[in-house]
């Protein structure tokens, strides 16, 4: 049902007490008589508890247990840079989404996707180290560089990775640097591993959350969460976990008018203007089950959904109350004047199995996840319209079945389905092992069915494509990505405080891409283009001639791309660790991680190859003063060859180029501090210097690489003159700034019966460029350096909790993001910057059982 438009419901609609999640009502229901018949004796066992932690465990720092490496390790054993927030930390700062975490970890960068995209929540693009070209591409654009995993199961798409509402996590993990070897494709940059807590056979434990929260100058939001560890026997378990929340907005959509020059029509938005515009409603479920087979064999399946429907803009509009974008009335603040309805209805669930077992004393696990995601969006794009009419008189070509010009402001109708199922079969020898080994075999499939209607209402019927009225464009195509590797990993240990690593993964990849996408031929004949070039029904013309000929593809006119590509390659790792003594080691490391290649739509350009950084690193793990002090680090370089940039070309066409070389040099380092039994301070930071080490002209030479040498006042392959190169060598790399830190004191001190707290957490980034291109920079400009302050405090009591926070506490307009709606050239007159979340006052009940 391509005609179909998602629904609309009012996001700010009160509270309804029948919609409070499963795991929170479960929780509640069976929860409340335990707790009422065991009260006293766990009120007596917490404050036993809570002086012994005071007395022993808060003077030092525990230890920590992760599985980056894909086995239990304790993290001051890990030679990799790896930043972990542990369960404690998570909830203390109050992390409920990716934007909360990724402040915390230096490493990590993030952008918004552009060109049409729907901008809010749900399609954030992950960067680290730098690692980021910018561009604004969309749906078939390159994959991720950073792969994203929930437990053990990937959750990246080609638009952006899921949006994991974060509670009842046990830590977050954060891989800098190439994991192409045990991680394989999209973790070309890095990976990041949201780990959740699991089904505990040892005993009955359930919580819930309550918070209210209100934005300065926006709405009232509010979050409620559950859940239920529930035993079945001596070694299995079921826990149940439920959220919803409404996220309140901040961004106003103001009434305005839009003046087209050509045909001089004016667009009033009376009917959509609406204060708070950007809001989301958010409803989820988790489940896992753990099953014990006998004493070496467990199964766990798990289950996790969630709907999201989100509404407006996620950016504002510095062009609101000018003139000279066509607005007859004036405003300032955070607030855009759009023209059509933006919102987005994203539904998604993942199944997964993880089976463990001992064949012999090796360890075998089997990793399985299917992830289903529907979403359906519209995105306002009048701005592509206005511009094109405002800088070459784009409106002369819109017109009625009358011959009437009309209003030529377009906005897209799309529905994006999404599957990736992945098989991970792989198995590792034992700990103590003086020679150790993680093997394995991996197999996963992608698939991206994309509809996407461009519509002008009113368009007459031979300027639109055939089948689909009012619409200027259609893309109605079918992508799949697939790859198959080969992994291992062996350690060594060459003495008691030296160990060897080396590891590859051997790879197989294929892209194809097959549907339609283009302009009715009463708009767009194609004519000027060779027949292998053109695309829309002249493509259809072109390739199987008169219509009675054509087949159709999913309600769309015909198939004019039909394209694969398969690759075969292979990354490795070396690394050397010096154990200096049981609290401090060193290493370095050499490594290697990959994107994988694919096709361009456009006919006359070739498949662009996979992508390699290859990174230098040099790293220390410390623990100091009785373990009361962690210092960690790594410094490093990374070569990026023939990195792939995409980018909006002629007629908005997605086109991906192997850019050319790059080098992002760096320094990371993060510090935990137990200054006092009562005091702990955690930091981390980040220095960069990510740049071009070769021009990028923008074409390939007839070789196949990337042309460097383009000076100005010479012709490029289409006859045109060149200014010189689009981004000279030692231009700065976009997204990451160069200096990245957070920094985070909590205190704890007792308080009538029960315990208190106070915390400040402070997160710095510096100024960024949006784009690598000087023609966009000169139009997007900068994102500017900024520094938000959150604080926190809190009482406890036993099993009872209450915290208030007020975050972004000097409420900073911290420019997080910035993009277009269309090619930077043209809608970059008007681009859309996300700031933080402004001013939040919170309170937050919690309740343990």
């Amino acid at each position: 049902m391509h005609n179909r438009r998602p629904s609309r419901r009012h996001a700010g609609a009160l509270l309804n007490f029948r919609k409070i999640p499963l795991a929170a009502a479960v929780a509640l229901a069976f929860a409340t008589p335990v707790w009422a018949q065991t009260a006293p004796e766990q009120a007596a066992a917490s404050k036993e508890a809570s002086k012994d932690s005071k007395d022993k465990d808060t003077r030092t720092l525990g230890t920590v247990t992760v599985t980056a490496q894909k086995r239990e390790e304790n993290l001051q054993k890990v030679p990799i840079s790896l930043q972990v927030l542990g369960d404690a930390q998570l909830e203390q700062q109050n992390v409920k989404s990716f934007n909360d975490y990724a402040k915390m970890i230096p490493s990590l960068s993030y952008g918004t996707a552009g060109g049409g995209v729907f901008s809010g929540p749900g399609f954030v693009q992950v960067y680290m180290r730098g690692v980021a070209s910018g561009g604004d591409g969309n749906h078939s654009g390159s994959q991720p560089s950073v792969g994203m995993y929930l437990d053990e199961q990937p959750i990246t798409t080609i638009q952006g990775a899921l949006d994991i509402h974060m509670y009842d996590i046990d830590r977050v993990e954060a891989l800098a640097g190439p994991q192409g070897t045990l991680y394989g494709a999209s973790s070309q940059a890095g990976t990041v591993r949201i780990i959740t807590k699991k089904p505990d056979p040892s005993g009955f434990s359930a919580g819930v959350t309550a918070e209210v929260n209100a934005i300065d100058g926006g709405g009232i939001g509010h979050v409620l969460e559950g859940f239920v560890n529930l035993p079945i026997n001596s070694g299995s378990a079921v826990r149940l976990v439920g959220w919803q929340k409404h996220d309140a907005g901040y961004v106003d959509n103001l009434h305005g008018t839009r003046k087209y020059p050509t045909s001089g029509i004016v667009a009033d938005n009376a009917n959509l203007a609406k204060n708070n515009y950007n809001t989301a409603d958010t409803a989820g479920i988790r489940g896992a089950l753990r099953f014990e087979l006998n004493d070496r064999w467990t199964i766990t399946p798990q289950l996790i959904a969630q709907k999201q429907k989100a509404y407006g803009s996620a950016g504002i509009d510095p062009m609101v109350g000018s003139a000279a974008a066509g607005y007859d009335a004036s405003s300032a603040g955070m607030a855009v004047k759009h023209f059509n309805p933006e919102s987005s209805n994203d539904r998604w669930y993942q199944a997964a199995m993880t089976v463990e077992g001992k064949i012999g004393n090796f360890d075998l696990t089997y990793v399985f996840s299917h992830l289903k995601r529907d979403v359906d969006s519209e995105s306002d794009y009048s701005d592509y319209g206005y511009w094109y009419d405002t800088l070459a008189g784009y409106g002369a070509y819109f017109y009625d079945n009358n011959g009437a010009l009309i209003n030529p402001a377009q906005y897209i109708q799309a529905t994006d389905g999404y599957k990736r199922t992945s098989h991970e079969l792989r198995i590792a020898s034992p700990q103590d092992n003086r020679l150790r080994l993680v093997a394995g075999l991996f197999w996963q499939q992608q698939e991206h069915q994309i509809h996407q209607r461009y519509r002008i209402n009113g368009l007459a019927s031979d300027l639109s494509v055939s089948g689909w009225p009012d619409t200027i464009w259609l893309t109605q195509q079918e992508r799949r990505d697939r790859d198959s590797a080969v992994f291992g990993q062996l350690s060594f240990d060459l003495t008691d405080r030296i160990e060897l690593n080396a590891g590859g993964r051997w790879f197989t990849t294929r892209n194809n891409l097959k549907g339609y996408f283009g302009f009715a031929n009463g708009y767009s004949s194609g004519s000027s283009l060779p027949p292998v070039d053109r695309y829309g029904e002249a493509g259809c013309y072109a390739q199987y001639g008169a219509k009675a000929n054509w087949v159709s593809f999913e309600g769309a006119p015909c198939v004019v791309v039909d394209k694969g590509v398969k690759q075969s390659d292979a990354t490795y790792r070396l690394n050397a660790t010096w154990k200096i003594d049981d609290k401090k080691l060193v290493y370095a490391t050499w490594s290697q991680g990959y994107r994988p290649g694919g096709i361009n739509r456009r006919g006359t350009l070739p498949p662009y190859v996979s992508d390699f950084l290859t990174n230098y690193e040099l790293g220390w793990k410390t623990s100091w003063a009785g373990d009361t002090l962690i210092f960690n680090g790594a410094l490093f370089r990374e070569n990026w060859k023939d990195f792939q940039f995409s980018y909006l070309g002629q007629n908005g066409l997605t086109e991906i180029r192997n850019a050319n070389q790059a080098k992002i040099d760096g320094l990371e380092m993060d510090l935990t501090w137990a200054a006092t039994y009562n005091l702990q301070i955690n930091a981390g930071f980040a220095w960069y210097d990510p740049k071009l080490t070769a021009n990028f002209c923008g074409w390939l030479k007839p070789d196949g690489k990337p042309e460097t040498v383009c000076p100005a006042g010479t012709l490029d392959p289409n006859g045109n003159v060149v200014t010189g190169p689009q981004a000279a060598s030692g231009t700065q790399l976009p997204i990451t700034p160069r200096f990245k830190g957070s920094l985070n004191a909590r205190y704890t001190f007792d308080l009538g019966p029960g315990e208190a707290y106070w915390q400040a957490a402070v997160s710095h980034a510096g100024k960024r460029r949006v784009d690598m291109r000087q023609a966009e920079t000169s139009l997007l400009g900068y994102l500017d350096a900024y520094t938000l302050v959150d604080l926190s405090a809190g009482w406890r009591k036993d099993s009872w909790a209450i915290d208030v926070f007020l975050n972004n506490a000097f409420n900073t307009r911290a420019q997080m993001s910035r993009f277009a709606q269309c090619a930077a050239l043209t809608c970059g007159h008007e681009p859309y910057t996300v700031i933080a979340q402004p001013r939040t006052l919170g309170v937050r009940f919690s309740k343990q059982f």
